[in-house]
C-alpha cells in the first residue's frame, strides 16, 4: 500500500515514546527545565500533553502502559486504512488535509515531544539509551562505529523490565571517544 510507510513510523513511533518515558523516575515527574518557571512543562505535564493531544481521552497515570495499549489500537485501525482513506481530506485545525498529512504531522508532534523529553533527561543527569541511533551513552559517534543499544528490544519486553523495576540493556559509555562532532579542542 501507497502509505504503509506511516503506519510502520508509528510503530515505532510507539516504543520510541514508552521507552522514553522509562527513563523518568516518579520523583522527577514534577521536574521542570527551569525550576519555578511555569512556561515550561513538567515531566509529568509533558506526557499528559502528549497523550491528550494524540488521543484526548488517555488521562491516567499509567502513562507507559496506558499509551502501549491505546497507541496500539490506533496501530490496528490505521493498518486496516486503504490507500483512498489516505487520500481522503479531514479537517486539521479547521483546516483541509489529507489524512496522509495529518499522520506524518501526527508522527512529528510526537518525536517533537520525546526530544523535549530526552533533554530533560540529560539535565536530571541520566545516562540514555538510544532512541534514533548511538548516543554518548552507547558509545559516542556513529562514524566511530558507536552501536545503537535500545533499552528494550520490544513493547513487550519493556513492559515486562519496567513491572519488574526495570531492566534495561546495560551501557558502555564513550569510553573517553569523542561524543560530539566538534568536541572542545584544549
Amino acid at each position: 500500500m501507497l502509505f504503509d510507510f506511516l503506519v510502520e513510523t508509528y510503530e515505532t513511533e510507539r516504543i520510541k515514546v514508552v521507552s522514553t518515558w522509562s527513563e523518568f523516575h516518579d520523583s522527577e515527574m514534577p521536574v521542570r527545565p527551569k525550576a519555578g518557571d511555569p512556561r515550561g512543562r513538567s515531566v509529568h505535564e509533558q506526557m499528559v500533553h502528549q497523550c491528550v493531544s494524540e488521543d484526548i481521552w488517555v488521562r491516567t497515570m499509567e502513562f507507559i502502559r496506558r499509551y502501549t495499549e491505546d497507541s496500539g489500537k490506533r496501530l490496528a485501525v490505521l493498518r486496516s486504512k486503504d490507500d483512498a482513506w489516505w487520500q481522503g481530506e479531514t479537517k486539521f485545525f479547521d483546516v483541509p488535509r489529507s489524512r496522509a498529512w495529518v499522520m506524518t504531522r501526527r508522527i512529528a508532534h510526537t518525536a517533537h515531544h520525546r526530544g523535549q523529553q530526552i533533554a530533560m533527561l540529560r539535565m536530571l543527569g541520566h545516562d540514555l539509551h538510544s532512541n534514533y541511533g548511538p548516543t554518548a551513552d552507547t558509545g559516542g559517534l556513529m562514524q566511530n562505529h558507536a552501536p545503537t543499544i535500545y533499552a528494550y528490544s520490544s513493547l513487550e519486553s519493556l513492559l515486562a523490565g519496567e513491572s519488574a523495576g526495570g531492566r534495561k540493556s546495560p551501557l558502555p559509555g564513550a569510553a573517553g571517544v569523542a561524543v560530539t562532532e566538534r568536541p572542545d579542542e584544549k
